[in-house]
């Protein structure tokens, strides 16, 4: 496990988590993974994705839509097919949860440009789920221009900040997928779900415990992983009764907003496509940390590294439940050749100079190579019964 050497303000920040933390276990015993991975990530004043951009060259990892343009423009393609698919309904809705920088949505929105005449008769509206002011305020310079982006400051207003793109579509922020209006709607996560709190529980004699973090007593200052010693609401209530692995991760608060993309799916119509880290119920621990481009040891220095865990699409399926048609998951590699991406990769290599081609040629290679995104990154679909 490496980490990275970082800078005195990290460590400061570091160290106020941890302090944060360690009081709050002492007064109230050990706390389950989950709350670990939410105070780390999105505590309001010192969670990782609150206070810093971690996205790209600079920051802890780099996502598809940051490698190349053609990973944004493929979506785009299969946005406006699912549309047409679903008889081209009045309104498109285009929902982005955990939006990053907003580069996937700017390549999508460039794909709606050039296929301005056939969407011509819908009214298409973008609705981002962000949770973190920061990405938030990048999102709008990227998508709308600083200056035409209006932030509310009220709490209690389901939409807090509001723009148009350059083509005059409505861009709208949201904290939560529940304030997003009902309508039409085609949802976009990616690489959104393995970001989200996992419980950890581990098989023993005595039955299922979750797996919990607690203060180190050997070691002033560390945290370590403890089995819990008695059952917890967690380990009675998420680990289904015939499963067959002796660790396992639970996404509940995933569960629920898979829960909410099907209902609205089955209800208003549209689709979902999930694409992240994952497998289809067969791993167990999975659970890690980035930091600078490097794996980095969970429980050291909180709030100061990404924290991910890839998604079981097994459960994902399962909460779907049946009202919405479930396809996937597909490997990453095929699910962009089904979608044409070496058609698209002869065209750019044609009309691009002999730089542009090695840099293409190298994105090409880390998005469907079976050692680097190829097979490890997969594809869900939900889609409307119809």
């Amino acid at each position: 496990w490496s980490s990275s050497s970082s800078s005195s303000g990290e460590d400061a920040s570091g160290s106020s988590m941890l302090r944060h933390l360690t009081s709050k276990i002492t007064a109230t015993g050990p706390i389950s993974v989950a709350e670990y991975m939410r105070e780390a990530l999105t505590n309001p004043v010192m969670g990782y994705y609150v206070k810093k951009n971690m996205l790209g060259a600079e920051g802890d990892f780099i996502t598809s839509p940051e490698i190349s343009q053609i990973f944004g423009e493929l979506l785009g393609v299969w946005v406006v097919s699912e549309w047409m698919a679903a008889g081209r309904p009045k309104q498109l809705q285009l929902v982005e949860l955990g939006p990053g920088k907003g580069s996937l949505t700017s390549d999508i929105l460039r794909v709606f440009a050039q296929l301005q005449p056939v969407l011509s008769s819908a009214s298409v509206s973008l609705h981002l789920v962000e949770v973190s002011p920061v990405l938030s305020r990048l999102q709008a310079q990227n998508l709308v221009g600083t200056s035409d982006s209006v932030e509310f400051e009220r709490e209690n207003e389901p939409v807090y900040r509001h723009g148009r793109t350059a083509a005059g579509l409505p861009v709208s922020w949201y904290r939560r997928l529940e304030d997003v209006p009902p309508g039409f709607s085609i949802f976009l996560a990616h690489e959104f779900f393995d970001a989200l709190p996992i419980h950890k529980f581990q098989r023993t004699k005595r039955g299922w415990r979750e797996v919990m973090v607690d203060v180190d007593p050997d070691r002033p200052g560390r945290l370590r992983f403890v089995v819990a010693p008695s059952p917890t609401l967690a380990s009675t209530t998420l680990v289904q009764s015939d499963e067959s692995r002796d660790h396992v991760e639970v996404c509940a608060e995933g569960g629920v907003i898979i829960q909410q993309v099907a209902r609205r799916v089955a209800q208003h119509g549209g689709a979902a496509l999930i694409a992240d880290y994952g497998h289809d119920g067969t791993k167990t621990d999975t659970f890690r940390g980035f930091k600078g481009h490097h794996l980095h040891d969970v429980l050291a220095s909180p709030g100061c590294a990404d924290l991910t865990a890839d998604v079981d699409f097994g459960y994902v399926r399962r909460m779907a439940g049946t009202g919405v048609a479930c396809l996937g998951p597909v490997a990453q590699r095929t699910f962009l050749k089904n979608m044409g991406i070496d058609v698209r990769m002869q065209v750019l290599l044609r009309n691009s100079n002999q730089s542009d081609r090695k840099q293409l040629l190298r994105s090409y290679e880390t998005m469907t190579d079976g050692a680097k995104m190829g097979e490890r990154f997969l594809f869900f679909g939900l889609l409307h019964p119809s």
